[in-house]
C-alpha cells in the first residue's frame, strides 16, 4: 500500500512534534533538577537567630552592719590639754582593765525586715522596648556593631528587653518579631518562661535575606496571641527603623 504525500507530511509533523515534546521534556526535567531547588533553598534559607538573658528581679539590698564591736585606743599622745578638773587622776594601773569584746557583724535587710518573701496581687504588666539595632560583623553574637546602618552583606540585629512590670506572675507567654526579609516574615516564638515581677529577658534576634533600602521596619511583640491577661496591653509592642545596604 502505498502512501499519499499528504499522508506521509502528516506523518512527518507527528514525528517532528513528538521529538520536540521529548526534547521539551528533557529540558525541562534538567532545568528543575538544576536550578528550581536551588531558587527554592534560596528562599528557605532566611533563617532567624535568637538568644536570651533572663534577669531575676533585683533583691532587697543588703547592708552589712556591725552588731557588737568595740575599739579602744591606747597612748599617752592622744591627748596635749591640760585636764581643767581639780581632782588627782588615778594611776593607769588603777584603771579598770577592759576586755575586747569579739566583733560580730550580720545582714540585714534594707527596710527593717528580714523577710523576703514578695506579696503577689493584681495582674502581670509585660512591656517590651528595643535596646539597639546594628549587625554581626562575624558570625558570632560577640562581634555585634550597634548603628543605624547594616553594611552590605552583614547580617541585621535587633536587641530588645521584655519585662514585667506588674504586680503577679506572668504565666508563659510569647512574642512576635516583623522584621524586613526578602519574603514577608512574621516570627513567632515558642513559649517563653513566666516572669515575676520585675524579672525580664534581653534578646539578640539576628536574620538574614534582608530587604534592602532606607527605613526598613523592626517591630517586637509581645503577648502578640493575648494568651496572658494584664494591667495593661498598649506597651505590648514597639519598633524601630534601619537602612540596610544592597550588595
Amino acid at each position: 500500500m502505498m502512501t499519499s504525500p499528504r499522508q506521509a507530511a502528516i506523518y512527518g509533523l507527528a514525528v517532528v512534534g513528538f521529538t520536540t515534546l521529548v526534547a521539551l521534556g528533557i529540558w525541562l526535567a534538567i532545568y528543575s533538577s538544576r536550578y528550581v531547588p536551588t531558587a527554592v533553598g534560596r528562599l528557605g534559607a532566611a533563617a532567624v537567630s535568637l538568644s536570651e538573658i533572663f534577669t531575676s528581679a533585683t533583691e532587697p539590698s543588703l547592708s552589712v552592719v556591725p552588731t557588737a564591736s568595740t575599739t579602744i585606743s591606747f597612748g599617752t599622745a592622744a591627748s596635749t590639754t591640760t585636764p581643767t578638773s581639780t581632782t588627782t587622776p588615778k594611776p593607769v594601773s588603777a584603771l579598770p582593765k577592759t576586755t575586747v569584746g569579739e566583733e560580730k557583724t550580720g545582714k540585714y535587710l534594707i527596710g527593717g525586715t528580714n523577710s523576703t518573701t514578695q506579696t503577689l496581687f493584681g495582674l502581670p504588666d509585660l512591656i517590651v522596648s528595643i535596646d539597639a539595632v546594628g549587625y554581626l560583623a562575624t558570625t558570632s553574637a560577640e562581634s555585634f556593631i550597634a548603628s543605624s546602618t547594616v553594611p552590605a552583606g552583614n547580617r541585621p540585629v535587633v536587641k530588645f528587653t521584655i519585662k514585667n512590670i506588674g504586680t503577679n506572675v506572668s504565666g508563659p507567654w510569647r512574642f512576635s518579631a516583623s522584621i524586613p526579609a526578602q519574603t514577608a516574615y512574621i516570627y513567632q516564638s515558642q513559649s517563653q518562661q513566666s516572669l515575676n515581677p520585675g524579672d525580664r529577658i534581653d534578646y539578640t534576634l539576628g536574620f538574614d535575606q534582608a530587604n534592602k533600602g532606607v527605613d526598613q521596619m523592626i517591630s517586637i511583640t509581645v503577648n502578640f496571641d493575648r494568651s496572658v491577661t494584664e494591667l495593661h496591653t498598649d506597651n505590648n509592642s514597639a519598633a524601630t527603623k534601619l537602612t540596610i545596604v544592597g550588595s
